[in-house]
């Protein structure tokens, strides 16, 4: 696998809206179909230094941090998992809090809550890239969006890289380029002929969120963005 140095990490974070949440230890895990889990949970610790998401194909072991929580003392917080291999994993959260104290919670599968849909008219999907830049209301006033679902081509990981996925790159023609949250050029990939690709940290020089443009034949396919975390 080809890494370029290019600077990116981490993380894909935002509130979870409109989806059952429990307060921590507990926490809720619901599959919202389109093969996308959302973990979401509510916070009334007074201090808390780090949350991280894990999933396992084991309900005890062999778990995997997918994303360590960028402000994890938000009240409602969660994570939209786009990635899982299979929509029955098993998740938990570890959460460390103050002096050194930490715990894991319970493990837990998705579930399908049938008698409450999501609106899914929040949540940031391919085909609704455009809602990122407009405002939504709630109780009559207006507000920013408060759900964020990756993009399936350009997201970031637990590694601290940003990975790409490219279907058909070698037969098809792609492109990328990166903008910063202001929407200030920053550079460009041109003539991706490679499926799998990861971008390494080094040429990023703040934490925050950065936006792309995804091309394909010359066609915009995807407008999106990602989060980039400080280091620990």
């Amino acid at each position: 696998m080809k890494i370029f140095s290019l600077a990116l990490s981490l993380i894909l974070i935002n509130s979870i809206s409109g989806f059952s949440q429990d307060t921590l230890p507990r926490f809720s895990v619901e599959n919202i179909g389109n093969k996308r889990i959302v973990v979401s949970w509510i916070n009334q610790h007074p201090t808390v230094k780090q949350i991280n998401v894990q999933r396992s194909f084991d309900s005890t072991k062999n778990y995997t941090t997918i994303l360590n929580v960028a402000d994890p003392s938000t009240l409602e917080n969660g994570y939209a998992d786009a990635t899982a291999p299979k929509t029955n994993m098993f998740y938990r959260l570890f959460v460390v809090l103050d002096k050194g104290k930490f715990y894991f919670t319970e493990a837990k599968r998705p579930i399908i809550d049938s008698s409450r849909k999501p609106d899914l008219s929040k949540i940031a999907t391919k085909k609704l890239v455009d809602s990122l830049n407009q405002p939504s209301v709630y109780n009559g006033q207006s507000s920013k969006p408060v759900t964020f679902i990756p993009s399936l081509y350009v997201f970031t990981l637990r590694d601290g890289f940003l990975h790409v996925r490219l279907p058909e790159a070698p037969a098809k023609k792609y492109s990328l380029k990166f903008y910063d949250d202001d929407e200030n050029f920053l550079f460009e990939l041109k003539d991706l002929k490679q499926s799998k690709m990861t971008l390494e940290k080094s040429n990023f020089f703040h934490a925050g969120w950065f936006r792309f443009e995804l091309f394909e034949n010359n066609v915009l396919l995807e407008k999106h963005k990602f989060y980039l975390s400080r280091d620990f």
